[in-house]
């Protein structure tokens, strides 16, 4: 078995010192660099480069540089998605978002992580497991998103939450580690947030 095999199958697998593995990354890093150089206004140049990054994309999205992620072909964006400036995805497995997905600025997807001992850490070894994020979800700045987790549809993610556990539909979480809060409700198209 590769150990690009053993990385989808959740395995332990050497991140540090695979050839092939080291060249997708470096493949994905150069496309990254490009697309953090592109002038803002070069809208037509950005989502060439995206679709050629990504693994899929729906046709109305928009990633404000600088966007960096391990290999970008695991990556799936909806329609309607939006991520701000400085999102960093550590696709080393799935990571899929939904429809209206948006993103605050500083935003972390971690798949990725490590043994917990340092020899098999030392060693380069790593796992990664899949992240799933429904439709209509709202990620505030600074959110971190740890490996494994599956945030649901219609969900609130309040500015610096760890993310370490899944939440479900229908949901404001937050904190570190993030916790469910309360319910959205009817009540919530009525309330005004201004101060």
């Amino acid at each position: 078995m590769t150990e690009k095999e053993k990385m989808f199958s959740q395995m332990l697998y050497d991140a540090n010192y695979d050839t092939e593995l080291i060249s997708e990354r470096h493949k994905a890093k150069e496309l990254c660099y490009d697309y953090n150089l592109l002038r803002p206004s070069d809208e037509e140049g950005q989502r060439m480069l995206l679709k050629k990054l990504l693994g899929s994309t729906g046709s109305a999205f928009t990633i404000v540089a600088p966007f960096w992620c391990d290999y970008g072909y695991n990556i799936s964006i909806g329609e309607n998605f939006f991520a701000n400036h400085n999102t960093v995805i550590l696709d080393c497995a799935k990571v899929v978002f939904g429809d209206n997905v948006f993103i605050g600025p500083s935003c972390g997807f971690n798949t990725a992580g490590h043994p917990i001992d340092h020899e098999r850490r030392n060693h380069g070894l790593e796992y990664a497991y899949h992240i799933t994020v429904g439709d209509n979800v709202w990620i505030g700045a600074g959110v971190q998103v740890m490996p494994g987790v599956t945030i649901g549809s219609n969900v609130v993610i309040g500015g610096g939450s760890v993310v370490v556990k899944d939440i479900p539909d229908n949901s404001v979480a937050v904190g570190n580690p993030c916790r469910v809060i309360r319910a959205i409700t009817e009540e919530d198209k009525q309330r005004s947030w201004n101060r």
